[in-house]
């Protein structure tokens, strides 16, 4: 996994996306989609790209499924873009790396109000 992007669990979440000072783009994937492993390296570089004006995780679903269950995730991969604590953008399914930026860029660039 790229230096850019970590794994949270159930116990970090609160503490990684939540309380996280810029945006956060949370992956919820598990191992035995097929999906999730092709959208795996459109996400790294996501995370690689913005290193220092977003945050970029992953959820395994099966390892954590209370934070899976609480977002109300019912298919992956699901992407969830989190600022100031709050769900700001969902996307469910794979999708292209120049949507998940246009989604990031709304949030990155914008200052906190």
């Amino acid at each position: 996994m790229s230096e850019h992007l970590k794994e949270v669990s159930d116990s970090s979440f609160e503490q990684d996306v939540l309380g996280s000072a810029k945006p956060v783009l949370v992956d919820f994937w598990a191992e035995w989609c097929a999906p999730c492993r092709m959208l795996a390296p459109t996400v790294a570089a996501v995370a690689e790209h913005y290193g220092d004006t977003a945050s970029v995780v992953k959820l395994n679903v099966d390892d954590n499924p209370s934070t899976a269950q609480r977002y109300g995730i019912k298919g992956i991969p699901t992407l969830i873009l989190f600022r100031d604590g709050k769900e700001v953008e969902r996307v469910v399914g794979a999708t292209s790396k120049e949507s998940i930026m246009k989604m990031i860029e709304k949030y990155a660039t914008a200052k906190a109000s």
